[in-house]
């Protein structure tokens, strides 16, 4: 019995799928791909420009001018010169039988696109024409047409229910263990987890009645070792999560932290707290953030010189230091410092998009709100990391400012899905609002 052939198929791209990830043209495997003329007419309009999605349009369009050698883009071109992979074709204006345009009342670039798709499927009478596109608008407006459209999952966390935690708790452990951790700050992990797979860095909440102690795994020593609740510049954690995240940032063997969690579980705070606790050993900390301005327009529009633009949404960071310097009086010389600090440059607070291409020694790094980041996008960030650095991402992921991502896709979720067990590498996730009981109400009831 002869094996099932297996369906050829067209993937049509949108430009959506495209500023996301420009190498997408070759993840589709034998399948061809199509790219309307409206994608490039589009992508034209991103390629001036600092922003990732600048770079992304200008690598694609670089990318297809490679491809294309020797080629009209009319015609099917193969795919990286390789049997394995399909071919693709620019698909030029036309109309289909039936003319998105019409049907939703408006000429608009995303109903010229349905057009090419549907025109596509008409031609391909063979082939099972796809529209892959983040815009979930444009994927509804597809499936009324009888077009099929689907997201580009291609580095999408499969289940961000089951994303790792960073910690895990154990019962029933044995009592002299736990005393022996309190004693000697450490226990082979044969000899109090022989059955249990610990990923390096983990932390751990180990139980035997009311005896408990928090610890970690250490991958260097290959031992579970204790983990105190210690305060960092004025900042006490008030739960075993917080105490977990301070422990990661404060160890020098981890270069690379995440901390997630709902708004008021202290991300922002403990990180900074935590950094400033560490500023003899680096030259400068720098805390910064993405800016997703409202209605996702260039901060352009907004009156006003470059600071004027950008401080509105920074001031979510000042705040956070401004909590921390609070803790003591303004003739308190850790009060003083911290100004010297801002003064001098020692901490600094900016945008993210103005630190991008440069490299980083001697520093920590924050990236806070990290899950409105694309997988590439926290790549390229950790790329920079030079000699000493230690780079904190924070956020939540199912809390997404930024269109065509979502709690699967975001660069926070993918960093912490696919770096889970490496021993540079710690996460964390704060479930407990602190911030006060009605904000605990909102984030439970509401």
């Amino acid at each position: 019995m002869t094996a099932k052939k297996k369906e050829k198929k067209v993937f049509v791209l949108d430009t959506s799928v495209i500023l996301y990830e420009h190498n997408s043209i070759l993840n589709f495997a034998e399948h061809d791909v199509g790219i309307p003329i409206t994608v490039l007419e589009e992508l034209d309009t991103f390629k001036k420009g600092n922003d990732t999605r600048n770079y992304e349009a200008r690598e694609f369009t670089r990318l297809i001018d490679k491809l294309s050698k020797d080629h009209n883009l009319q015609d099917w071109i193969p795919l990286n010169g390789s049997s394995k992979k399909g071919s693709f074709k620019v698909l030029m204006s036309s109309e289909s039988k039936v003319n998105a345009n019409d049907v939703f009342g408006e000429e608009k670039p995303d109903h010229r696109i349905l057009n090419a798709a549907m025109q596509l499927q008409e031609t391909e009478k063979g082939k099972k024409v796809i529209l892959v596109t983040k815009d979930i608008n444009l994927r509804l407006k597809a499936k009324s047409l009888n077009l099929t459209a689907e997201d580009y999952t291609t580095g999408k966390v499969q289940n961000v229910n089951t994303l790792y935690t960073g910690k895990s708790t154990h019962q029933r452990v044995n009592s002299d263990l736990i005393n022996q951790i309190y004693e000697t700050n450490g226990v082979a992990q044969k000899e109090i987890l022989p059955k249990k797979r610990i990923k390096d860095n983990e932390f751990l909440i180990l139980k035997n009645g009311k005896k408990s102690v928090l610890a970690y795994k250490n991958p260097i020593e290959e031992r579970i070792e204790r983990v105190d609740k210690r305060s960092v510049y004025g900042i006490k954690p008030r739960n075993a999560e917080q105490a977990f995240a301070i422990s990661a940032i404060l160890n020098p063997d981890i270069k690379l932290v995440t901390i997630s969690g709902v708004a008021g579980t202290g991300k922002t705070l403990i990180a900074l707290a935590a950094a400033m606790e560490q500023k003899r050993d680096f030259k400068q900390i720098y805390l910064a953030r993405p800016i997703v301005p409202l209605s996702n327009k260039d901060i352009g529009y907004l009156p006003g010189d470059f600071k004027s633009k950008v401080n509105p949404y920074m001031e979510p960071l000042w705040d956070n230091l401004k909590f921390i310097q609070n803790q003591w009086s303004e003739t308190d010389k850790e009060y003083t410092k911290i100004t010297e600090m801002v003064n001098q440059e020692k901490l600094v607070i900016t945008p993210l998009a103005y630190i991008r291409g440069r490299s980083f020694s001697n520093i920590i790094f924050i990236v806070d709100e990290a899950q409105n980041l694309t997988p590439h996008e926290v790549k390229t960030i950790i790329t920079r990391a030079g000699e000493n650095c230690k780079i904190i991402l924070t956020g939540d992921v199912n809390q997404i400012d930024t269109p065509y991502l979502d709690s699967q896709s975001n660069g926070l979720s993918y960093l912490i899905d696919r770096v889970d067990s490496h021993p540079l590498y710690a996460h964390i996730t704060l479930e407990k609002g602190e911030r006060s009981e009605l904000a605990n109400l909102a984030n439970d009831l509401l």
